[in-house]
């Protein structure tokens, strides 16, 4: 029998800034929960309603579940949604004489009503239950990450107890959060190098994903290239992403969501109209507002209308031509001795933040998959290493799925500069765990998690790649600078026996992530 693992990375770096009414880059947040996680999550329960077998994977990572679980980030969700329901009805309004964009004014305001029916009074505010639900009916699988999404070669090459933290304390976050151990992990970027897998090893992670390359060159080569896992000598199973299928859906160029019938992404009301107009959503600035009522068609300003029959359409046949390539494909793979499992991982926010028709050209895949189940069937790779657990043990290659398969993009001229302070925190931060380790008493207990908390947040990956591609360099470096500066501070005040209270109450209450934090993973 075939196998197709669908794998949606679900994250976001964490974005929390009590200490303003209002924070521009909390939208991150609130447009993926709108766009992506309700859509996927009001589609898995379609799909569960209705009967129809399905398996999907997916990795909530530890930032994006500490800003689902915190009240201050829904209650301002469910602000924010009322805002965009308010601007709708305007919308409604202003467009009484238009009739297409009054259709479309009217589908916005049903779609940010339904939105905030299924967020607040469906779920009383909590994604996360929803979640656990699709968890406890066995459709979804939910993985493990490391904590903030740091990117593990670079750390551990810098501190491999740094590294080994990341790992430890993001499995302690699932735990808590799900209350089992995950067995698959999402290695942030799909970064890999020799060593991780002993860090995976230790927390008890059975399988992991890796771009094709690392396993392709690995030692030896794989046998059944990248269309069956291979043990790593420590003990995971390394699974590699199939670039056929991954590049069909996310590629805007040769991809499906280039489609000229599709929903523009970047023309939006919120450039498009007076600043008067949007009113409270806006606060004074040009931003989006998820108001859309264009489609791809054409050059900037020749855009036509946004025609939703025509979408949808689109997506049935994308969703029909997905699924015959994948029969072509293992019809070419008869010559693998044993069952094949092709592995398609994807950033979760691609399926309706940036291709707004993608939740629903899973959905039909999904279900045309779940009613022909000749030629594949959809399975999750811990399900698949269950039945077929004899596989080849081989030390994967250096890799990640960024550009040129390596670490390029989160090195480079305009992030490089961050390293060597990483370096110097996370060997103040081993130092400070081997020196407590048998004596901290409460307060220093409260300074080292907090300490850990600052470096883990400066390690993620999110912030080196907003430098890199420029989208949102100057709040990346703030951040950095931000946490090291806070780190170094905490760590100076208990070097030198003077904590600022005031000061280490201030740091808890911005970073409030990971509660139960064991800093001694550090030792």
């Amino acid at each position: 029998m075939n196998h197709l693992a669908l794998i949606l990375h679900a994250h976001l770096p964490f974005v929390r800034h009590p200490e303003h009414e209002h924070f521009l880059e909390e939208d991150w947040l609130f447009e993926a929960i709108t766009e992506t996680y309700i859509p996927l999550l009001q589609m898995m329960q379609r799909l569960v309603n209705d009967n129809v077998p399905f398996k999907l994977t997916m990795s909530l990572t530890p930032t994006l579940c500490a800003m689902l679980r915190d009240e201050l980030l829904r209650e301002r969700y469910v602000r924010h949604l009322d805002l965009l329901i308010d601007l709708a009805a305007r919308e409604r309004k202003r467009n009484c004489n238009q009739p297409e964009l009054a259709e479309l004014s009217e589908f916005y305001l049903e779609l940010f009503s339904a939105s905030r029916r299924f967020f607040v009074d469906e779920w009383k505010c909590d994604l996360l239950a929803a979640f656990r639900q699709l968890l406890s009916v066995g459709a979804l699988e939910i993985i493990g990450c490391a904590a903030t999404h740091g990117l593990l070669p670079l750390i551990q090459q810098q501190s491999p107890r740094a590294a080994r933290a990341q790992v430890l304390i993001g499995h302690d976050a699932h735990v808590d959060l799900f209350g089992s151990e995950p067995s698959g992990f999402w290695l942030p970027e799909c970064a890999y190098a020799p060593g991780v897998d002993m860090i995976l090893q230790e927390a008890n992670v059975r399988w992991f994903v890796l771009d094709a390359h690392g396993l392709l060159f690995g030692n030896p080569q794989p046998q059944r290239a990248i269309y069956a896992p291979c043990y790593t000598p420590p003990g995971p199973a390394a699974f590699a992403r199939d670039r056929d299928s991954s590049r069909q859906v996310w590629s805007a160029e040769e991809g499906y969501p280039g489609d000229p019938a599709y929903r523009e992404f970047y023309r939006d009301v919120g450039f498009d109209l007076p600043l008067e107009h949007l009113g409270p959503v806006a606060r004074g600035i040009r931003k989006f507002s998820g108001v859309k009522y264009h489609r791809i068609t054409g050059g900037k300003s020749e855009k036509q209308l946004y025609d939703r029959a025509e979408a949808e359409k689109a997506a049935d046949a994308h969703a029909a031509h997905f699924l015959e390539q994948r029969r072509t494909q293992f019809r070419q793979l008869t010559t693998v001795d044993v069952d094949p499992i092709v592995v398609a991982p994807f950033d979760a926010e691609l399926f309706g933040h940036w291709w707004f028709e993608g939740p629903r050209f899973l959905e039909l895949f999904i279900r045309r998959a779940a009613f022909d189940q000749k030629d594949f069937r959809l399975t999750t790779p811990g399900e698949y290493l269950a039945t077929h657990p004899t596989q080849q043990t081989i030390e994967p290659a250096a890799s990640s799925w960024g550009d040129k398969g390596h670490l390029e993009v989160w090195i480079d001229k305009n992030n490089s500069w961050i390293y060597p302070h990483l370096h110097v925190a996370g060997e103040r931060m081993t130092k400070l765990a081997n020196t407590h380790e048998t004596d901290a008493s409460e307060r220093d207990n409260r300074v080292l998690k907090q300490l850990a908390r600052e470096l883990l947040l400066a390690q993620s990956s999110d912030w080196a790649f907003l430098m890199r591609t420029g989208t949102a360099r100057e709040y990346a470096t703030k951040r950095t600078i931000d946490h090291l500066t806070r780190f170094n501070k905490l760590h100076d005040q208990l070097v030198g026996g003077q904590l600022d209270e005031k000061f280490l109450a201030d740091c808890e209450w911005r970073d409030n992530l990971f509660p139960n934090l064991n800093w001694r993973y550090y030792i």
